[in-house]
C-alpha cells in the first residue's frame, strides 16, 4: 500500500523513496521502503519509513526537517510550513534544494527535467524562466541549451496542487 504526500507525491520516481527493506529508526517496524533525500538533523539518520515521514513522528524523533524554511517561497498558513518541513520528504538538488509556491501555498515537485522534458511548457514558465536567465546571466537560447537533466544546469518542475499551473526551478553545480 503506498501513501499520498501533498507536495511530493512523485517521491518514489524522484528517486527519494526507494524500494528497498529498512528497520526504520523511528517506528522499528521492518518496512519495504525507505527514504533517501535529505534530512536536517543533528544526527545522522538513515532508513526512515515514508509512514514516520508523512505522520510526522521522525521529525520529532530527531528534531529534525526535510526542507529549511528559509528556502521555500512564501505561503499563506503556517499549517502548509509545517506540513512541508516536518512531514514531506525532499527531493535532491545539487546545492540548497528549494521550494516554490503557487496560489498561497507550496507546489508539488514533479520531476527533475532539462529542456527536452519542459520545451512544451514555454509559453507556461516564461516568467520563470526569465527570472532564470537574469540571475544566471544567460540568454533565452542559452538557458535552452544548457539545461539538460542530469547536467551543469538541472531543472526541478513543480506544479500548483491548486490550479495546475507549472513552475521551473533550476541550480547548477
Amino acid at each position: 500500500m503506498w501513501i499520498y504526500l501533498k507536495y511530493n507525491p512523485n517521491a518514489l520516481f524522484l528517486g527519494v523513496i526507494i524500494k528497498e527493506k529498512t528497520s526504520c529508526p523511528v517506528c522499528k517496524k521492518e518496512r519495504e521502503y525507505m527514504y533517501e533525500g535529505p534530512f536536517y538533523a543533528e544526527d545522522n539518520v538513515e532508513g526512515i519509513c515514508p509512514w514516520c515521514i508523512l505522520d510526522g513522528s521522525a521529525t520529532k524523533k530527531y528534531d529534525g526537517e526535510f526542507q529549511d524554511v528559509d528556502s521555500c517561497e512564501e505561503v499563506d498558513k503556517q499549517e502548509y510550513i509545517d506540513e512541508l518541513i516536518h512531514r514531506t520528504p525532499g527531493y535532491v538538488g545539487w546545492q540548497q534544494e528549494y521550494w516554490l509556491s503557487h496560489c498561497g501555498d507550496f507546489c508539488a515537485i514533479v520531476q527533475y527535467v532539462g529542456w527536452e522534458e519542459i520545451k512544451h511548457f514555454e509559453n507556461e514558465l516564461a516568467e520563470d524562466i526569465k527570472k532564470i536567465c537574469t540571475e544566471y546571466g544567460l540568454t533565452k537560447q542559452g538557458f535552452q541549451n544548457g539545461l539538460k537533466n542530469e547536467g551543469n544546469l538541472q531543472g526541478y518542475l513543480f506544479e500548483c496542487i491548486y490550479c495546475g499551473k507549472h513552475r521551473l526551478l533550476v541550480d547548477s553545480n
